[in-house]
């Protein structure tokens, strides 16, 4: 039997590409030409150096991706530059932010500063910490935690599993309304039942306040996780004779966890940085303060305020601000890397 050998031929229903490394290529062209541009124009600013390279990157995708492939694949090429675009314009002021607060903030950032409070300190003067203002933070928003968990959850549970009719409407549109309300707003609603109890600043209130911004988020986020769980899983429950109630207890919210918890770690952290409804309900102290049920009590948002307010002319009190920004910021990136390792370790798992 006679073998023949035939050349395999290359298709020719495809048409040219360009390689790999070209967005690379286009990219650092589009930036030095932008950087030239900057510097023949008299642009200062590198920032319009910046768009001027995101513009030219662009155009010049759009106008190679033509020659070469087409105008139906420059298209896509185009789209998918302007998402790169969109995510670099993200991602600066981000790291420029970051990189700010870690390089003024790092001065008084030790030990010492997180282990002692301001005390006698006066806020002109060097040494003092945030301990104080550590403990403050830690309680109030644990004690919000504490009372908007419980109730967003349960809100999510009535408005998805058993939520019909006008009252449902009603609870949607309040909770609506509640994640567009100003933080001040909330802290003028505890001030004035403050007031007509004749009660003097003190930490819960401020829990109260948090309490009040916390809760749609729960609300919201919760009912999104539980909209996501198939009805499959409820409709075999149910079938097998379990009780609506148990069936939320035992197959709902299980599967939802993860994105419940992630949720809740989420909201701590959009509350942890509020300033203004602690600066009329808690009102600062100087002095450690573990109860927050008497007196006024410290708070992060709160010193880092006060410092600053303080820091005209005064040093330490900028650095002391600077750094209680860059405790902040890492509270706050902790919560959300925690939340992401709760959602990973509770998804569902798939099967092989």
């Amino acid at each position: 039997m006679s073998h023949v050998l035939t050349e395999k031929r290359p298709s020719t229903l495809r048409g040219a590409s360009l390689p790999k490394w070209s967005p690379w290529a286009i990219g650092a062209g589009s930036l030095v030409l932008g950087v030239v541009i900057g510097l023949v124009g008299g642009l200062d600013s590198r920032i319009q150096w910046g768009l001027i390279a995101a513009i030219l990157y662009v155009l010049g995708t759009y106008v190679i991706a033509s020659m070469v492939e087409g105008k139906r694949q420059a298209k896509d090429r185009i789209a998918t530059s302007l998402v790169w675009v969109a995510f670099l314009l993200a991602v600066v002021p981000l790291t420029s932010l970051v990189w700010a607060t870690v390089e003024r903030g790092i001065k008084v950032f030790d030990v010492y500063f997180l282990t002692h409070s301001m005390g006698v300190v006066g806020d002109r003067e060097p040494g003092g910490g945030i301990y104080h203002a550590i403990i403050g933070t830690l309680e109030q928003v644990g004690l919000a935690t504490l009372i908007a968990a419980p109730i967003g959850v349960l809100t999510a549970i009535y408005l998805v599993e058993y939520g019909r009719g006008a009252l449902a409407r009603a609870v949607t549109f309040f909770v609506d309304v509640m994640t567009g309300i100003p933080s001040i707003v909330a802290g003028l609603f505890i001030l004035s039942i403050m007031l007509m109890a004749d009660m003097q600043p003190f930490g819960f209130a401020g829990s109260l306040a948090l309490a009040i911004l916390m809760m749609p988020v729960v609300v919201r986020s919760t009912e999104e996780m539980l909209k996501l769980v198939p009805n499959e899983l409820r409709e075999a429950s149910l079938a097998l004779g379990v009780p609506k109630w148990r069936t939320i207890l035992k197959v709902v919210l299980p599967t939802a966890v993860g994105g419940i918890t992630t949720g809740i770690m989420l909201a701590v952290a959009r509350i942890a940085g509020e300033t203004a409804p602690v600066l009329l309900l808690v009102f600062g102290n100087s002095f450690i303060n573990n109860n927050p049920f008497e007196g006024a009590q410290a708070s992060l948002p709160l010193y880092i305020y006060q410092q600053y307010s303080q820091s005209a002319g005064a040093q330490p009190a900028y650095d002391r601000a600077w750094a209680a920004s860059l405790t902040l910021i890492a509270f706050v990136m902790i919560l959300n890397l925690l939340a992401r390792g709760i959602a990973r370790w509770k998804a569902p798992k798939s099967g092989r």
